[in-house]
This record gives structure tokens, C-alpha cells and sequence, in this order.
């Protein structure tokens, strides 16, 4: 039996190594603080799992609409009125089981092989290798430590060629947890090539204000879903908003391959976006107080972090002083101090001598971490 070259030439999810040897060491009974994982640490709010558990108790375990419950579509549309003052109707929008499939769904209506998207490096390592999955073409744009790694929209136009179906935006930003300007934004809007903007860390925000790309445009697909800022990682569940002529093509795309999201979780979702509110709030604060202390302990330790990152809960730190290989160093600070950080290059070659840290842990591990962290480097000499 052979292989087929689209298994074998995905590359691993760097991170994802980082995690799975952290576990091997735990189960040989060493305690390993997380700070490589952008999973919160907090349990879902109460009212969601109410909602799922009355959903599951209702009989509600059947297939849905393949576009996904209406009622939950409507709701999404009225949370982006609420909270951008965007019309969106609910025959744009299509709900996936998680942005991933989201993204899989997108790319495979948008692209035919040799189709190519601009994408910010550093990026999220799955844009490339989805795209690159369906028979797209990456092409990079080596974005600025000094812009806090965010697109000028110079760089953008020597990209854009005939081949181009979408410029990629994501902000608040994985792996930098920086925010894209309102004006900056508009700016990318201007071009003629539609923008796939991933707003996946919409609501973690701790400074400066957020915009949604449909502020600016309706020649858009946004990327969104429950996982981050509901601490629904595990329950899937995600959504396209995209223009009409797309949602039958991609709806087509989902009745072929995934059917149709989870019924009972749709409904519990339904409830995050209109009762989670003060949840989501109490979650924020707490992630703003790591996200200061982290970022002051990383710059005594030595780390560069040249613009404060305001969003989503990263912070990639400049660690070129110590070590210009940020996979070996990764793990070398993971088997001799028992913190597991993500190596920069599995965001990309402009990531290569950083390190990203993770402060969706418990304060407690933070400080652990940063601890050992510091008698890391104090034994090996800074």
C-alpha cells in the first residue's frame, strides 16, 4: 500500500509535538507547566452547559439544516449588528464543526490548484498547509517585529498578482496577539482581491478597539466560532461568513463531507452568544492581569517584545539573545525545565529565533513557569 503524498507532505503542527512530549514527561511523573497550548484554561460558563445538557434531555441529538441551525444564525447575525453595527443576514452564514473545518470549507470553494492567497508571516501554521492541502499557493508577506507583525498594506500590492483569490488577515493575531488598526484595515480593503479575515479571538481584547473587515467591505469571508472566547474548545463548533454566491457552493462542500454540526451544541451556542456575557467579561479581566505580568517577566528575563500585544492570549517574545533556534530551544527548556513554550518557526521563517508564550494558564502556573524560566536561563549563563 502507498501513502499518498498529501499525507505524507503535511507538516507536523509543531505545537502540538511540544504538547505530546510534555504529556509523555508527565506520565513519567514530572509536573510540566503548559504555556505552549492557546487553550483556555477555564471551564465552560454554566449557562452553555445548562443549555446543552436541556438540548440533549429535549431529544435535540438529530441531524440539523447542513447551514446550521437558523436560530443560531440569526443570533450570530444579531451579535455582529450588537457589536460592529454590521447588517449580516443569515443566508450568509454557515456554521462548521470548528473554524478548521470552517477553513477547509472556504478554501475549497475559493481555490483551484495553483490559486494563491497572501497571508502575513508570521502566521497560523494551519493557513498554510490547509491551503496548500486543496491545491492553493501561500505566498508570504515578512511583516515588521517593530508594526507588532501586522501588514502595511505596501507590502501587500508586489503579492497580488493574477492567480490571487484572498489576502489573509487575523486579528487579534496567533501567534503575536496583536491588533490590526481600524485604518490599516480599511486600507487592505481597498484592493481588488477579496479578504479572509479570521476573527477567531473577537472579545479578547484588553486595549485598543477591534473591527470586523465587514466594517469596510462585504467582499469578505470571516472565520469566527466559540472555541476561544467561550472556552468551548472541545464541543466544535465554528462558522463562515461569506458572500451569498459562496454559502451554496460551500454548503454543498459540508453535506458531502461533515453533514452537518452537532445539533444539541448549536443550541448551546445559542445561549453564549445571549446569556455568557458577564462569563466572558470575568474571564477577560483575568486574562489581562496575566497577559501584564507576563509580558513584564518575559522583558526582566531578557525576552524582546517590541509592541505590547493587546489581544487574543500570545505574546511572541524575541529570544534571538539566547538561542537563534527556536525548535531546539523550545525543547531543550521543555526536557530541562519542565515548561512547555511554542517554538517560533512553526509560525513561519519571519518567527525563526521567537518564542511564543501561552497565558491562558492559571496565574499560578504563569508565575511557576516564569520561575523556572529564570533558573533555565541563569544555568545556562543567559
Amino acid at each position: 500500500m502507498i501513502i499518498s503524498n498529501k499525507a505524507l507532505e503535511i507538516p507536523p503542527f509543531i505545537v502540538m509535538d511540544v504538547m505530546e512530549r510534555a504529556l509523555e514527561l508527565e506520565q513519567k511523573g514530572e509536573h510540566v507547566i503548559h504555556l505552549e497550548i492557546g487553550e483556555p484554561d477555564f471551564d465552560t460558563p454554566q449557562c452553555i452547559k445548562d443549555a446543552c445538557c436541556d438540548a440533549l434531555c429535549d431529544g435535540e441529538t438529530h441531524y440539523t439544516h447542513s447551514l446550521g441551525l437558523l436560530e443560531l444564525r440569526e443570533a450570530i447575525a444579531a451579535d455582529y449588528e450588537k457589536t460592529y453595527g454590521v447588517r449580516v443576514t443569515p443566508d450568509r452564514i454557515l456554521i462548521a464543526s470548528g473554524t478548521s473545518t470552517a477553513m477547509l470549507l472556504l478554501f475549497s470553494a475559493l481555490l483551484e490548484p495553483g490559486d494563491e492567497v497572501i497571508l502575513p508571516n508570521p502566521y497560523y501554521p494551519c493557513y498554510p498547509n490547509i491551503i496548500k492541502y486543496v491545491g492553493g499557493v501561500p505566498l508570504f508577506v515578512d511583516v515588521l517585529e517593530e508594526e507588532g507583525f501586522q501588514y502595511l498594506p505596501g507590502m501587500i500590492s508586489p503579492k497580488i498578482g493574477p492567480r490571487t483569490k484572498g489576502i489573509l488577515i487575523n486579528s487579534p493575531s496567533n501567534p503575536t496577539g496583536n491588533l490590526l488598526s481600524g485604518e490599516r484595515m480599511e486600507e487592505i480593503a481597498q484592493f481588488s482581491s477579496p479578504i479572509i479575515s479570521d476573527e477567531i479571538y473577537h472579545g479578547l481584547v484588553y486595549e485598543g478597539e477591534v473591527h470586523t473587515i465587514l466594517e469596510y467591505t462585504e467582499d469578505a469571508f470571516v472565520i469566527n466560532g466559540f472555541s476561544k472566547l467561550y472556552a468551548m474548545t472541545g464541543w466544535r463548533l465554528g462558522y463562515l461568513i461569506a458572500p451569498k454566491e459562496f454559502i451554496r457552493p460551500m454548503q454543498r462542500l459540508q453535506q458531502n463531507l461533515f453533514i452537518s454540526p452537532n445539533s444539541f451544541v448549536q443550541l448551546a451556542a445559542i445561549n453564549a452568544l445571549q446569556e455568557a456575557e458577564d462569563d466572558v467579561r470575568r474571564m477577560r479581566e483575568t486574562y489581562d492581569q496575566r497577559r501584564k505580568f507576563m509580558v513584564k517577566r518575559l522583558r526582566e528575563l531578557g525576552f524582546g517584545i517590541m509592541v505590547e500585544p493587546t489581544g487574543a492570549f500570545y505574546i511572541l517574545a524575541n529570544a534571538k539573545r539566547f538561542s537563534g533556534d527556536s525548535y531546539r530551544f523550545a525543547f531543550d527548556i521543555l526536557e530541562e525545565a519542565k515548561v512547555g513554550v511554542a517554538p517560533g518557526i512553526d509560525f513561519g521563517t519571519n518567527a525563526e529565533g521567537f518564542l511564543r508564550f501561552s497565558y491562558a494558564r492559571s496565574m499560578e502556573n504563569i508565575v511557576e513557569g516564569m520561575d523556572r524560566l529564570e533558573a533555565y536561563l541563569r544555568r545556562r549563563g543567559k
